[in-house]
C-alpha cells in the first residue's frame, strides 16, 4: 500500500520545545517516514505507511507526549482575529488578570519612587489579587506544565510555572513564617503572568493575520449560484451545484465555479487567481474559473468542477499545505528548543546556588534565577521561520504563484540557472502555418491535403496547427491508416494507398528518405525561426512546410530579470539547433539545449544539476513533468496540463514568465525576514539570560521582554505583507 499524508491538530503547545517534542515522538514511531509540526499553525503534517500505522495510534502518541489531539475545522476558518476563539479567551483572561494585578504594578511603582501607601502595601490585599491570578488565570500554565513534565519533557510552561510559584511561593512564606513584609514579590508573580498572556494574545491576533491571504481566497467564492433547471433559472446555495449544471453569470457578477461557456461572450477579471491585471476575453469553448469576475457580457457556462476540485479550493489547499511545511532553516531552531528549557532550568539552578553563595542573601538568588527562567522562553524561536513562511507563501498566492513548500521558497534564493521549456514556455504554444513549399510533383494544395490527412492523428501542437489548417480548407479528412508515432522525429502512416511521413531532417534521414533537394530551403526557414517539417509520399519527398509560434509578451523582459539577477537562462526545445537558436536570439538567450527528446529533458536537467548548480525547469506540458520532478525546484506555467502542475513545486497561475523574478525576490526577501527573526530571537536569549543571571533584571521586565520577543518576532513576518514585485 502506498504511503499517506495526514494532518492532527494538536492543543497545548506553547513553545518551539513543544513542537519539537512532538514531532521527534512522531518521527520514532514505526511507519512514519516524515513527520514535521507547526507551532503556528498547531497542526502535525506526517507522511506514513497505513500498513504499519494507523491514524489512532499517531493520535495515541501525541497525547502521550502531553498534548491534546482536536478535532480538524471543515472548510476555511473565516474568522476576523476578533472572533476567534482562542483570541476571545485570551482577551477576557487577560483583562481580568490586568485589572487584578493593576494595583499591585502601581504600589511597585510608588515604592520605586518612595511613596508609601499602606493601603496598597497590604500584604493580605496582595494576596488576596496575586492568588486568582497565579492559580485560576495561570491554570493554564501549570496544566500546561504538568502534561508536558509527566510526558518527561519541559517546555516554557514549566519556566513560567517555576518562576511565578517560586515568586508566589517565597513571599508567602515571608508572610506566613518569616514575618517578613518587606521582602514579598505578589507582584512579580501576578504580573508576569499578565504579561505573558498579554504577549500570547498579541502573537495570537499577529499570527491569525498570517492567514489574511488564505482568508481573502476562501472569501472570494460566491455563496449561491444561479443554475438552469427544467427550462427555470434558479439560484441554488453552492453546495448544490453538481457538474454538468448550466449557470447564468450576468455582468459584474462572480462566477461561483469552473465551467466551460456554451453560451454567450465577455471579458474575466481573473487577477484575484493569477496576478494578472487584465481582463480575459471568453468565447463558447473557453474555460472560466471560480471567483473570477465577468465584467461586460452575460455567459452560460457548463458546470465542469465543483467543490474542493475547482481551481480556487486547489489553490487555497496548495497554500495551506506549504503553510503548514517547514523551511530547512527551521531546523536550527528545533535542533535548539530541544535542549533549550532543560538548559535553562540548570542555569537558574545554578544562578540561585551561586547567587546564595556569593551574597548569602536568598531573596535575590531566589528572584535572580526567577528572573532567568522567565526571560528565557523560547516562543520567539518558534516562530521565526514558521510565520515568515506562512505570510511568504499568501503573498505569493496574491501574485499568482503557487508556493507548493518552505523548502521551496528558501531554496529559490539559491538558483543558479533557470532552464526554460520552448513550446508553451517561452512562446504561446499557438504555432501557425506559415510556408507551404513544393517539391518534385505535387501542388501546394496536395501537400497541404496530405500533410492535413496524416498530422490527423498527431497530437503534437505543430502537427494539430497543419491539420487545424488542412480541415479549415478540406473540411472533413480520412483517419491515416497504420499510423505510427515517433516522439520528438515525426509521424508516418497511409492513406489510399500512399505511404505518407511528415517529420524533421533526422527523422527522414532514418527513413532512409533523401532530403538533399530541400535542405538549403529548410536552413533558410529555420533561420528565421520557423520551424520547417518534410513531407515524404512513397518514400520521396513531396514539400516542406514551416510552422513559427510567437513569442510570449513579456518573455524577453522576464529573461532580461533573470540575467540581471547574476541566474545563467537556458532554453530546452526539441527542434533543431537553426530555428531553436533563432528563437534564443529573439529573448536574449545564449545557452541552447536544442533536439532534445521528450524522455531525455529530464536527462539533460540532471548534467546540469551534476556540476554543482542549482537548477529550476519551467514547462508546461506532459513532457517536460519529468524534467520538472528531477529539477532541483520545478516552475509550472498554470496555463499548461495537469500533470505539470501536479508535478511542479511552483506554479505561475498566469502564465507570465515574469512571475519567476517574482518568486525569486520573495524567497530572497523571506528568507532575509527569517534570518533577521532567528538572529534576534537567539541575540535576546543570549544577551537576556546572562543580564538576568548577573541580577540586572527584575523578574517583571524580563516577563516584558519575553512578551516582547515573541510579538516583534511576528510582527517582523508581518513586514513581509507589504512585498511588491
Amino acid at each position: 500500500m502506498e504511503e499517506i499524508k495526514n494532518t492532527i491538530k494538536i492543543g497545548g503547545m506553547s513553545c518551539a520545545a513543544c513542537s519539537a517534542r512532538v514531532e521527534k515522538k512522531l518521527n520514532s514511531l514505526p511507519g512514519v517516514t516524515q513527520a514535521q509540526v507547526n507551532l503556528l499553525s498547531n497542526k502535525a503534517t506526517i507522511l506514513y505507511d497505513p500498513e504499519v500505522i494507523k491514524q489512532a495510534e499517531l493520535e495515541e502518541a501525541v497525547r502521550q507526549t502531553g498534548y491534546e489531539v482536536l478535532a480538524e475545522e471543515q472548510g476555511i476558518k473565516l474568522d476576523s482575529p476578533d472572533d476567534d476563539t482562542e483570541i476571545k479567551n485570551l482577551k477576557l483572561s487577560l483583562g481580568i488578570s490586568a485589572i487584578l494585578a493593576f494595583p499591585l504594578i502601581l504600589n511597585m511603582i510608588l515604592m520605586l519612587f518612595r511613596v508609601q501607601v499602606p493601603f496598597l502595601n497590604n500584604p493580605y490585599l496582595q494576596i488576596a489579587l496575586a492568588t486568582p491570578v497565579q492559580f485560576i488565570i495561570g491554570y493554564r500554565f501549570y496544566r500546561s506544565a504538568f502534561l508536558a513534565l509527566r510526558s518527561g519533557g519541559s517546555n516554557m510552561d514549566v519556566l513560567v510555572v517555576l518562576g511565578t510559584s517560586a515568586a508566589y511561593l517565597f513571599s508567602l512564606y515571608n508572610v506566613f513564617f518569616q514575618g517578613d513584609l518587606e521582602n514579598i514579590y505578589f507582584e512579580a508573580s501576578a504580573t508576569i503572568i499578565t504579561l505573558v498572556l498579554l504577549g500570547k494574545y498579541l502573537e495570537e491576533r499577529a499570527k491569525n493575520k498570517t492567514s489574511d491571504a488564505i482568508r481573502a481566497l476562501s472569501g472570494l467564492q460566491p455563496r449561491s449560484a444561479r443554475v438552469i433547471r427544467q427550462g427555470e433559472e434558479m439560484d441554488v446555495p453552492i453546495e448544490e451545484v453538481r457538474t454538468g449544471d448550466l449557470v447564468v453569470i450576468r455582468p459584474g457578477e462572480r462566477i461561483p465555479v469552473d465551467g466551460t461557456v456554451q453560451e454567450g461572450s465577455s471579458s474575466v477579471d481573473e487577477s484575484m487567481l493569477t496576478g494578472e491585471s487584465l481582463p480575459v476575453e471568453k468565447r463558447p469553448g473557453d474555460a472560466v474559473v471560480g471567483a473570477s469576475i465577468n465584467k461586460n457580457g452575460s455567459l452560460k457556462f457548463v458546470v465542469t468542477r465543483t467543490g474542493s476540485d475547482t481551481t480556487l479550493a486547489q489553490i487555497i489547499r496548495i497554500v495551506e499545505e506549504a503553510q503548514e511545511s517547514k523551511a530547512p532553516v527551521q531546523k536550527i531552531a528545533d535542533q535548539v528548543s530541544g535542549i533549550f528549557v532543560p538548559a535553562v532550568m540548570g542555569i537558574a539552578l545554578l544562578t540561585f546556588v551561586l547567587q546564595f553563595w556569593f551574597n548569602g542573601n536568598i531573596n535575590l538568588a531566589i528572584i535572580t534565577a526567577v528572573a532567568v527562567l522567565v526571560i528565557a522562553c523560547p516562543c520567539a524561536l518558534g516562530l521565526a521561520t514558521p510565520t515568515a513562511i506562512m505570510v511568504g507563501t499568501g503573498k505569493g498566492a496574491e501574485n499568482g504563484l503557487l508556493i507548493k513548500g518552505g523548502e521551496y521558497l528558501e531554496l529559490m534564493q539559491k538558483l543558479d540557472v533557470v532552464v526554460l521549456d520552448k513550446t508553451g514556455t517561452i512562446t504561446r504554444g499557438e504555432p501557425a502555418l506559415t510556408d507551404i513549399i513544393t517539391l518534385g510533383n505535387y501542388g501546394q494544395d496536395e501537400v497541404l491535403r496530405w500533410a492535413g490527412v496524416l498530422e490527423k492523428r498527431s497530437e503534437h501542437p505543430l502537427g494539430q496547427t497543419i491539420y487545424a489548417r488542412a480541415q479549415k480548407q478540406y473540411g472533413d479528412l480520412p483517419d491515416p491508416e497504420d499510423f505510427k508515432n515517433y516522439p520528438g522525429q515525426g509521424v508516418a502512416g497511409k492513406s489510399n494507398d500512399l505511404t505518407l511521413t511528415i517529420g524533421n531532417r533526422s527523422f527522414m534521414l532514418s527513413q532512409a528518405i533523401d532530403t538533399t533537394n530541400a535542405e538549403s530551403q529548410a536552413v533558410q526557414l529555420e533561420e528565421a525561426g520557423k520551424t520547417a517539417m518534410y513531407l515524404a509520399i512513397d518514400e520521396k519527398l513531396a514539400g516542406l512546410l514551416a510552422v513559427a509560434d510567437t513569442i510570449k509578451e513579456n518573455a524577453v523582459n522576464a529573461i532580461q530579470a533573470l540575467k540581471d539577477m547574476n541566474l545563467e537562462v537556458y532554453m530546452i526545445s526539441g527542434d533543431n539547433q537553426r530555428t531553436a537558436q533563432a528563437i534564443a536570439r529573439q529573448v536574449g538567450i545564449e545557452t541552447v539545449l536544442a533536439e532534445v527528446l521528450p524522455e531525455k529533458k529530464a536527462e539533460e536537467v540532471e548534467k546540469i544539476r551534476q556540476n554543482g548548480k542549482v537548477v529550476a525547469m519551467v514547462g508546461d506540458g506532459i513532457n517536460d513533468a519529468p524534467a520538472l520532478a528531477t529539477a532541483d525546484i520545478g516552475i509550472a506555467i498554470g496555463t499548461g496540463t495537469d500533470v505539470a502542475m501536479e508535478t511542479a513545486s511552483i506554479v505561475l497561475m498566469s502564465g507570465d514568465l515574469q512571475g519567476i523574478s517574482t518568486a525569486i525576490k520573495l524567497s530572497r526577501r523571506t528568507m532575509q525576514i527569517i534570518k533577521q527573526n532567528l538572529f534576534w530571537a537567539f541575540f535576546y536569549n543570549s544577551i537576556g539570560i546572562p543580564f538576568a543571571a548577573l541580577g540586572f533584571l527584575s523578574p517583571v521586565i524580563a516577563g516584558a521582554a519575553m512578551a516582547f520577543s515573541s510579538v516583534s518576532v511576528v510582527s517582523n513576518s508581518l513586514r513581509l505583507r507589504r512585498f511588491e514585485a
